[in-house]
């Protein structure tokens, strides 16, 4: 039973390290860069890291002592997700600057067709994308952009030959990145103007380096970090009952919220321009220590009319002012609703899987698509989290996808499609559920154009585990 996994990321590990760990060795990892990472890869600009606490962010079988503090960095997390490569054996399954550019699905011969940015073709009985959607960096189509002399890049892209210190800098977005980077590179530059379209909520981080005292009790007592895990695992559900609509504990997060606002921000015009002015929840709420502070010094400035344009010199605004920028530094996210872009998938009949999701991308369980037979997507549509661990997710995926890999494996010839009544009826309960969550106020990369939201898990990550805990095979329909 030969298995492609598309994706070096979390995703494509998690599926990779369930497959090794079950006895499993007849796959392959393709990924487009040239080292394993995903977005901890790409996204090195200063001060990145994880709003997830570091013994949460880790997968359950495999705890990290080494983590340096509770809320990792980005450089930590690459290291945990390479060390586990190495010690489950993941290097000769691991195929580099191998970008897939299309799949298609053979009837006749029952595997998939994958080709390669080398030109190679890959065959696959079980094919799966592990892509994720925080991939491809978002730059927004802003009048002019193209004809700015100075220096520009996307926060996921960072230009770390370019010196920002003493040079007048912009920051357009205000998002998870630009909270984390904003407060270094403030102090550099000789000045700084954060472009905001709407305003966050942030909440302050309880971040703490773990001395070697802790890290030595990490390893000697892996209780303690299980226990730390668990409290993290019950906030989170906890915060996601917020989300889905329980109001008290919305409110009280949204009070800890404005009240962290109030103490970095003492001036009254700079904090009614910082306060959000929608539901809390409905966009990412954000975690951070700094950035309201970096925006109080006076080498900063809080812009929030909108933008008409990017001028050869700077940026204009929507009341005629023109801004001399020497950097521009996107903060702006990524392309959150392009599935699987942009390799092309199709089916037998040459049916393009982005064409089937032009309304929405969608799959049962977030993992499998009607009509595309033996494709099994990692963080699919509608198993983004609100609050909690993205590992805790991937970890119940791929044990669901090892599961219907092993049963293929005793029926070799035959493949597994889900049945469209079992997704119809999947997707309209997932849809009427989200309909009532916090998600559902406000325009977010939640929500496509159309407004359905096609990111987010409505429920508590418990009942994701329940419900992927055991395939049912009478949910496909097996083609021999």
């Amino acid at each position: 039973m030969a298995v492609v996994i598309v994706g070096a990321g979390f995703g494509g590990v998690a599926m990779a390290l369930e497959l090794v760990r079950s006895g499993h060795r007849d796959f392959i990892v393709l990924e487009k860069a040239s080292e394993a990472g995903g977005v901890w890869r790409e996204n090195t600009y200063p001060g990145a890291a994880c709003d997830v606490p570091s013994p949460y962010y880790s997968f359950s079988f495999a705890p990290n002592p080494r983590w340096s503090r509770r809320y990792p960095e980005q450089r930590d997390i690459k290291d945990y997700l390479n060390r586990l490569i190495d010690y489950y054996g993941l290097r000769p399954h691991l195929r580099c600057n191998t970008e897939v550019t299309g799949a298609v699905f053979d009837a006749a011969k029952r595997r998939w067709q994958i080709e390669t940015s080398t030109g190679e073709t890959v065959y696959a009985d079980v094919f799966v994308p592990a892509t994720g959607q925080l991939s491809r960096p978002a730059i927004p189509a802003i009048p002019g952009r193209e004809s700015f002399a100075g220096v520009s890049f996307h926060s996921a892209e960072w230009n770390h030959d370019y010196e920002l210190a003493g040079k007048r800098v912009a920051v357009i977005g205000t998002g998870a990145s630009a909270v984390q980077f904003v407060p270094r590179i403030q102090p550099a530059v000789a000045h700084l103007t954060v472009f905001q379209r709407s305003a966050p909520y942030i909440l302050p981080k309880p971040d703490a380096a773990y001395g070697r005292l802790y890290r030595l009790t990490f390893r000697r007592r892996s209780l303690l970090q299980s226990v730390e895990r668990l409290l993290c695992w019950s906030g989170g559900e906890l915060a996601a009952l917020g989300l889905a609509g329980n109001r008290s504990i919305a409110r009280f997060v949204g009070w800890i919220a404005k009240c962290n606002l109030r103490l970095c921000v003492p001036d009254e015009k700079l904090r009614a321009a910082l306060t959000p002015d929608y539901p809390i929840g409905c966009k990412c709420v954000l975690f951070g220590n700094s950035f309201y502070a970096a925006l109080t010094e006076t080498n900063a400035h809080l812009v929030t009319e909108p933008i008409s344009e990017i001028t050869p010199r700077g940026i204009r605004t929507a009341d005629g002012i023109e801004r001399d920028i020497d950097a521009i530094i996107y903060g702006t996210g990524f392309l959150t609703q392009e599935w699987l872009a942009p390799m092309r998938v199709r089916d037998h009949n040459g049916r393009d899987l982005h064409d089937v999701w032009a309304a929405g991308a969608r799959a049962y369980l977030g993992i499998a698509v009607p009509g595309f037979p033996n494709l099994f997507i990692m963080y699919g549509p509608n198993t983004n989290l609100g609050s909690g661990s993205i590992i805790y997710m991937l970890e119940r995926q791929a044990r669901y996808i090892r599961q219907l890999i092993e049963y293929l494996g005793t029926r070799p010839g035959t493949v597994l499609d889900v049945r469209a009544d079992v997704e119809q009826r999947y997707d309209t309960e997932v849809q009427r559920r989200l309909a009532s969550t916090a998600w559902a106020s406000c325009a977010s990369w939640y929500r496509s154009e159309t407004g359905r939201i096609s990111s987010n898990w409505p429920g508590l990550v418990s009942e994701y585990d329940r419900r992927t805990r055991r395939v049912e095979i009478a949910d496909y329909r097996l083609m021999p």
